[in-house]
């Protein structure tokens, strides 16, 4: 039997995206359309399909060596990996869509 598994965006992801979409308005730079369409369904919160949450896991092992330390508190402007790192879900995004993506295996492999 299989068990639901809860694909709602978790309220500090949504934040993160919400986050990236301003820096990006902004700035002007940081991600790609994809990237601000994702944010856009990310900081409107509710839940992905499955599809989608393998989509935004997909994104940060490519993207783990984008400049993430400028983040522009400090003043300064944001990198654009920063921003698009934002996008996706910040690190929360990261943890949340690896997660579910394991249980998500676990599941098909079980049925």
């Amino acid at each position: 039997m299989s068990h639901h598994i809860d694909l709602s965006i978790p309220k500090q992801v949504q934040a993160n995206a919400k986050k990236g979409l301003d820096l990006h308005q902004q700035h002007g730079f940081g991600g790609t359309e994809v990237g601000e369409h994702m944010a856009e369904q990310l900081a409107a919160g509710g839940s992905l399909s499955a599809e989608e949450v393998r989509h935004v896991a997909r994104y940060f092992p490519r993207h783990a060596h984008d400049n993430l330390k400028q983040t522009g508190e400090d003043g300064g402007k944001p990198s654009a990996g920063y921003v698009a790192w934002l996008l996706w879900g910040g690190d929360e995004g990261r943890k949340w869509s690896e997660n579910l993506v394991e249980r998500l295996d676990k599941q098909e492999a079980d049925a």
